[in-house]
């Protein structure tokens, strides 16, 4: 059982590790690199924090936290758009450990961070899919065990996390699936927060500074509501994320993806239209949190379908 404090000291290791190590150029320059993040930062956030061993139990290398510590890490990694392997990594470790014999081998590679691994919900949008070691399969309920995988890379809107289209030589069941779907959902929420956290502080910063009509623009009136409802907006979808991360089901997950997703691509929007001109050039960090909203809101299937999740709930 991991304390709030320890969490919150875990926390801040990693905004520490990335403060110093994945600054916006930094990120820049491991989105472009070949297999898309920075190996060193990677090593360090394993070695020195334990961020791939958060979710295995210490009997097998890990360091037995929740899924709390995980999304913790994931929230500090959105804030930057930091490109690591953690997501499918975490995913892939949770999907062994719900095997009917779990690869203990595998799950001490993979908590160590000498593995990198993925799960395939749809095998067109891999996340890891390029990069990963152990590949586990979802489908119809149950687990498989992907070898002699083929990876193809897929053209994405958002540089910061690359896919891949796979398909398997042989697959193996190895067990029933946990409900790798919804902690994925869970998890990503968890990272969208993060990134609509800090677009929205970045924007606020920006108004502060850029002056118009002899003033700095977040003194209008109008601009300093749209402010106020933009934390409104993150500040209630954290809420609905953290009683998802406290309590996971189905509902929770659906409705955390649904105020997350709305969250983070209505402040990443705003913040394109706050910024002005300079927002969608190249150099600029803001369309890089828009195309993250826009490739978020589609990577686990669109929001329509936790809609439609939801309303099954209810009707």
């Amino acid at each position: 059982m991991t304390s709030t404090e320890e969490r919150q000291m875990l926390r801040e290791t990693v905004a520490a590790l990335i403060d110093k190590h994945a600054s916006p150029a930094a990120v820049r320059e491991a989105m472009e690199s070949d297999r898309g993040y920075d190996a060193s930062l990677w090593s360090k956030l394993c070695e020195q924090v334990g961020v791939a061993a958060l979710v295995v139990p210490e009997e097998l290398g890990g360091a037995g936290g929740e899924l709390a510590d995980a999304a913790a890490v994931l929230e500090e990694l959105g804030r930057g758009l930091v490109p690591t392997p953690l997501f499918g990594t975490t995913l892939a470790e949770l999907a062994l450990l719900a095997a009917d014999e779990p690869d203990t081998d595998a799950l001490e590679q993979l908590a160590a961070g000498e593995s990198i691994g993925a799960v395939v919900f749809d095998p067109g949008y891999v996340v890891n899919g390029d990069i990963a070691d152990v590949v586990v399969g979802v489908e119809g309920g149950s687990l498989t065990r992907w070898s002699d995988v083929t990876a193809e890379p897929v053209q994405t809107m958002d540089p910061t996390r690359r896919l891949a289209r796979l398909s398997a030589g042989s697959a193996t069941a190895i067990g029933t699936d946990p409900g790798l779907a919804d902690t994925a959902s869970i998890l990503l929420a968890a990272e969208q927060i993060g990134a609509a956290t800090r677009c929205l502080e970045l924007t606020v910063d920006y108004t502060k500074e850029r002056v118009q009509f002899g003033r700095p623009i977040g003194s209008f009136q109008a601009l300093k509501h749209r402010m106020a409802d933009l934390y409104v907006a993150v500040q209630s979808a954290r809420a609905v994320v953290d009683d998802a991360i406290a309590a996971p089901s189905p509902t929770s997950a659906a409705l955390a993806r649904l105020a997350a997703t709305e969250a983070l691509t209505k402040v990443a929007g705003e913040a394109i239209q706050l910024h002005g001109g300079i927002a969608i050039t190249w150099e600029h960090d803001i369309q890089l949190y828009f195309k993250r909203a826009h490739g978020s809101a589609q990577l686990l299937g669109p929001v329509s379908d936790q809609v439609r999740q939801l309303e099954s709930q209810v009707f």
